[in-house]
């Protein structure tokens, strides 16, 4: 993965003509994502991975330490000469909230820039009613950020919703696992935010997928990719997609609903109304229809044990994954495919099926395609939330601190 291009948007000729001002920008958002996805680096390692020059890399850190969002501390000597300092993020100058809204629970959590989880709850949907879940939402937020670092250094929220996601304004157009039609998510929760903490808060809405796949590709199974297609599955299934590092959203930002592709003219009704759904192949309900089985484990316990209808079931699932995954090889040509969620669970138990089906695709798409498990297990949405909830600092990390300290 190129850290340059990453933190330029894609695009480093996107410099050519930039102001001072825009390149000092540009570079600081460089040095400071290397160090939020790495971690700690000597000032020689950022010259070498940034190709930035000494001079300007000591600059640029000198900035970061002023703002307070790093620290220095002596490097250890590894040779001839004077060691190079080493430098690293400060978690607690900058943190987000990261919310996860599954079917069944919302996971919240605090993390610092580099990571770091400060503070991390569970809750299991207790009401029915979209205003009631909204209010759990709200409510769970309040308990992690009292138990984080403080407001002063929050900067940002993100979160995940299990369907598609409007991403201007954070409007969930349709998540049928949540019985949601038409909600504006993002306005709500920033307009709790207002009247618990006062001041403007930045909150980004995005579909669990897209957060997944960014999650694995920054800190998992996908590191070293930059096409890269993400699967997650829980009671529906989603994809995430990265082509050539950046995220294939669509137009509204719909994009990648891959659970609803039109697999089976004579299967079942999904949830969406449609008939033959991928999901409806491929998903959890699917397994267990199959099987007999009341849960995934017990079918998983019971296929390892012998029991022929649990195999039977797992193998004609793992069939539909590798069929629609050889589709997905031909349409975007991705280097990894990771699977998240019981899909991965699947591949697991099923790897010579699912490859077999896989193999189908084109040759020369397939050649370049790796299919793996997702590596973050079930905190992948949350991990890519407070990523994208960090990428307004790391754009600007000056200016962004200070509207926060502004906002406090």
């Amino acid at each position: 993965m190129d850290d340059r291009r990453l933190a330029t948007g894609g695009d480093v000729s996107s410099l050519a003509g930039a102001t001072q001002d825009e390149v000092r920008r540009s570079n600081l958002s460089l040095v400071l994502t290397l160090l939020h996805r790495r971690g700690a680096q000597s000032r020689s390692q950022i010259v070498a991975t940034t190709g930035l020059n000494r001079s300007t890399v000591g600059d640029l850190v000198s900035e970061l330490v002023d703002g307070g969002v790093v620290r220095e501390s002596a490097g250890v000597s590894g040779g001839v000469g004077r060691p190079s300092l080493r430098v690293e993020p400060v978690a607690e100058a900058a943190t987000v909230l990261a919310l996860d809204m599954r079917v069944e629970r919302t996971v919240a959590a605090v993390v610092g820039l580099g990571g770091r989880v400060f503070s991390r709850r569970e809750q299991r949907h207790a009401g029915e009613s979209q205003d009631e879940l909204l209010d759990q939402v709200c409510e769970i937020a309040r308990h992690v950020l009292a138990e984080g670092p403080g407001l002063a250094s929050w900067v940002g929220t993100g979160i995940g919703v299990p369907g598609v996601v409007r991403t201007d304004d954070g409007l969930v157009r349709f998540a049928p696992n949540l019985g949601w039609v038409d909600v504006p998510l993002g306005d709500r929760v920033a307009q709790s935010f207002r009247s618990s903490f006062g001041g403007e808060r930045q909150v980004a809405v995005r579909n669990d997928s897209d957060l997944g796949v960014l999650a694995e590709q920054i800190r998992g199974a996908a590191a070293d990719a930059d096409n890269v297609i993400y699967l997650s599955g829980d009671v529906g299934v989603g994809g995430g997609f990265l082509i050539d590092g950046q995220p294939l959203v669509g137009a509204g930002g719909y994009g990648g609903e891959v659970g609803h592709m039109r697999v089976n003219p004579a299967g079942g009704v999904c949830r969406c109304g449609a008939i033959g759904c991928w999901e409806t192949e491929i998903g959890q309900d699917a397994i267990l229809r199959k099987s007999g089985a009341a849960t995934l484990n017990e079918t998983l316990d019971r296929a390892s044990g012998g029991d022929a209808q649990a195999q039977q079931a797992l193998a004609e699932v793992a069939q539909w994954l590798g069929l629609g995954l050889a589709n997905l090889v031909n349409i975007a040509n991705p280097q990894t495919i990771v699977l998240g969620g019981h899909l991965g669970a699947v591949y697991a138990a099923q790897p010579t099926v699912v490859d077999r089906f896989v193999d189908g695709a084109l040759p020369a798409p397939r050649e370049q395609a790796r299919v793996v498990c997702a590596a973050l297990g079930a905190e992948g949405a949350l991990i890519g939330a407070s990523e994208v909830a960090f990428s307004g600092l790391l754009a600007d990390p000056i200016g962004v601190l200070a509207r926060a300290e502004k906002a406090s």
